[in-house]
């Protein structure tokens, strides 16, 4: 039996981790929960798993949730709030496991804590190695636990990479479904819409990283974690789009072998590779079809950076180190938020990120801790809202 931490238990990974969790009883318990604000659904989480404890973000729920749980005398959970009710849910005694499903850089500080308490972790926020990796990369060697990539493409290469040495891996190659606007010019981006954005072709996400698909920043993001998880150069991973989303990513190593990893478009997989790592969970989904009509057909192209600039920027920002990733992770959450909430347009986004990026850039230094990094999070958010609010 592994006891599991899920951060983020409301949002479309921690769901799903719970369907992981529901089907296999006798191998996972979800023994503590965190959401921000939807305690409507952490609720009948809490009455179907009986965690020990649960966080939210948003104080006032968490209050309202305490008041609704009075009823329900077989339930013992403790409700806790805010940053430190996450912290404590991370890192409490009885788990073996923490999943990281938090959105954003908030995912940071709690997997940090986690980590010094020795937990193994299951990471699905790429925001915690895109700003935090040269932090936590080392503090996983140190500390001897396991980190184990959720991100359906940082899955699939490390699952191509068992047993391989490490020197015989000459590049990566992260496959990209590009979005519901691959195949668009810049003039067409103009008008799009929230709701143009959220219909992604192949997978069902999250908000903010749907947005981030339609953008390819999710792919500029990969390419940065990518990096820190397998210690190798961003400019030795490329991104491939692969619009049929079956190859969930490839490796090339340096006698020209390719090893790519296969599957359907669904999350459920890569969370039980890695809830069960070093061994393999029971089959939950349909079996793969070669036959269906996706699978006869794959496609390769190139990512068109003229109008995606925004994976370009990432690469860059890769190669400058420090806590430029940072800046671009910050001024991206801030821009998405803004238009999901309608306030700015679909390239606003790109615009944004862009010069919060060149402001900070002659700031950048690489001698960052755990505080630095939060705090130039912070003012990157900031600063972006200032100039999506002029």
């Amino acid at each position: 039996m592994r006891n599991i931490s899920v951060l983020g238990s409301t949002g479309s990974i921690g769901t799903q981790t719970l369907e992981v969790i529901r089907q296999n009883p006798d191998d996972f318990k979800a023994v503590t929960l965190t959401c921000g604000s939807n305690i409507d659904l952490l609720y009948e989480q809490i009455l179907e798993f009986k965690p020990l404890a649960v966080s939210v973000n948003d104080e006032k729920k968490a209050l309202e949730l305490k008041d609704r749980l009075k009823n329900t005398a077989d339930i013992k959970t403790e409700v806790l709030s805010g940053e430190q009710g996450v912290i404590d849910c991370a890192t409490i005694p009885e788990a073996d496991t923490v999943l990281g499903a938090i959105v954003g850089v908030a995912g940071l500080k709690p997997t940090y804590e986690a980590i010094l308490k020795g937990k193994d972790i299951a990471l699905a926020n790429k925001e915690t190695l895109v700003a935090g990796g040269d932090i936590i990369m080392p503090l996983v060697k140190k500390m001897g636990v396991e980190l184990l990539p959720v991100d359906s493409e940082h899955c699939a290469i490390w699952q191509c990479l068992w047993g391989e040495k490490k020197e015989n891996l000459d590049r990566i190659l992260i496959t990209a479904s590009g979005g519901p606007f691959r195949g668009y010019s810049r003039d067409q981006l103009k008008d799009v819409t929230c709701e143009n954005a959220l219909n992604h072709p192949t997978w069902k996400m999250g908000g903010k990283i749907t947005i981030d698909s339609s953008t390819m920043m999710n792919k500029g993001l990969e390419v940065i974690e990518a990096s820190h998880l397998f210690g190798v150069e961003v400019d030795r991973v490329d991104v491939v789009v692969h619009p049929q989303s079956v190859i969930h990513s490839m490796i090339r190593l340096r006698d020209g072998s390719v090893l790519a990893q296969m599957g359907k478009p669904s999350m459920i997989l890569p969370i039980m590779v890695a809830l069960y790592f070093p061994d393999r969970g029971p089959r939950l989904l349909e079996e793969f079809d070669p036959f269906d009509p996706k699978c006869c057909n794959l496609t390769f192209e190139k990512c068109d950076t003229s109008v995606f600039g925004l994976l370009d920027l990432a690469y860059e920002a890769g190669r400058i180190k420090g806590f430029m990733p940072c800046v671009l992770n910050a001024a991206n959450e801030a821009a998405v938020g803004a238009f999901l909430n309608g306030k700015i347009g679909f390239l606003d986004i790109e615009d944004t990120v862009r010069k919060v990026y060149e402001e900070f850039l002659p700031r950048n230094r690489s001698d960052n801790d755990l505080d630095d990094i939060l705090g130039i999070s912070r003012e990157a958010f900031v600063r972006a809202g200032e100039l999506i609010g002029k």
